[in-house]
């Protein structure tokens, strides 16, 4: 049986079987198996109201599971940083206001890898538990925060499209087609404009509380938000410092994400360019003889697919033997497709 044969069968049976799936066990599917963030707000509210009688539902059960794990990881985090450096705060020295509020700040300003150096370590306890806060911060704000972010900026995505078609009437599958179909473009175009935010919000905060003119102010901004973190300008009085604790941390991790979704919006680019070319190129007699898998002088539909996907950079070759493998090992009679008794035979050996 050539790979040919193998492969055709299980296009045509996917084929068959899209126009028979019932429409409801599909997006009851994809909403069980999906992450939650592309879920559209109508699916949810679809699923929420499945669920029989009421139940009384605590805050953070209210929360998304993201969210969740930021707040449990940032107070743990938090609150070990702050009892430490509250017991140490005698061995850092720099402008002090309040012990607590000192030690949450310099957690955040740790973690965030600022170092504005208005508060250090002044001996070997403090530096070597400021190396372990500033490792962990690192990874927490890289992986726990990030997703969080992610699926916060996703949220918002579902808004965007509504307000941009806010002419006509846009249904949760139209949503979820538009934001597959731009999901980069539009986190560049959220996380931009959040930022920008942040960053006039921390301009304002600092010429008023801090008493710095605007120049100065916008300066601390970026040397904040990039964690350059000079240390000539920086948050010295109470309410400052209340605000940078929150300020600080969300507006570095902001910048964080928008360059990763820059990187993103150009590899995506490049990969639309890609499968273009591809597509649009003449196919000569080299590329049939390179998609004859089986080599039997002749080219069917799965062969010419799964070259086009090779050619994309969609898939590899070994991408193409690992299935063929598990394709092989699962048809026990090789009769080149496989059925129940197949599955059975081979789930039993």
């Amino acid at each position: 049986m050539t790979n040919r044969d193998t492969i055709q069968p299980l296009l045509d049976q996917r084929h068959q079987s899209h126009h028979t799936v019932d429409i409801t066990r599909k997006r009851f599917r994809r909403c069980k198996s999906a992450p939650v963030g592309e879920i559209a707000p109508v699916e949810m509210d679809e699923i929420k109201n499945d669920q029989s009688g009421p139940r009384s539902k605590s805050i953070l059960d209210k929360l998304h599971p993201s969210f969740r794990k930021v707040i449990i990881y940032l107070v743990i985090y938090l609150g070990i940083g702050t009892i430490c450096f509250y017991f140490v705060r005698n061995k850092i020295k720099g402008k002090k206001i309040d012990g607590v509020l000192d030690s949450i700040y310099f957690c955040v300003v740790t973690m965030t890898t600022v170092g504005y150096g208005d508060m250090v370590p002044n001996s070997a306890t403090t530096k070597l538990l400021a190396c372990v806060y500033v490792f962990s911060g690192m990874a927490l704000v890289g992986i726990v925060l990030s997703k969080a972010a992610d699926y916060l900026v996703e949220k918002q995505e579902t808004l965007l499209i509504k307000a941009m078609h806010m002419g006509r009437r846009v249904g949760p599958s139209e949503i979820l087609e538009e934001i597959e179909t731009n999901k980069v473009r539009y986190k560049c175009f959220m996380i931009a404009a959040f930022l920008i935010v942040l960053i006039v919000v921390g301009t304002v905060v600092l010429a008023r509380v801090e008493r710095l003119d605007t120049i100065d102010a916008f300066y601390c901004v970026c040397a904040t938000i990039t964690t350059l973190g000079y240390g000539d300008k920086s948050f010295s009085t109470k309410a400052g410092r209340i605000f940078a604790i929150f300020w600080i941390l969300t507006s570095t991790l902001c910048l964080g994400r928008f360059f990763l979704y820059v990187a993103e919006l150009n590899a995506e680019k490049r990969q639309k360019e890609i499968v273009k070319w591809v597509l649009s190129r003449r196919t000569t007699n080299v590329d049939l003889e390179e998609a004859d898998l089986d080599n039997d002088g002749v080219v069917g539909a799965a062969e010419f697919v799964v070259y086009k996907l090779k050619e994309m950079g969609k898939i590899n070759q070994l991408d193409v033997a690992a299935i063929l493998k598990e394709f092989e090992s699962l048809d026990i009679d090789q009769s080149g497709t496989l059925s129940n008794t197949d599955l059975t035979l081979a789930q039993s050996s």
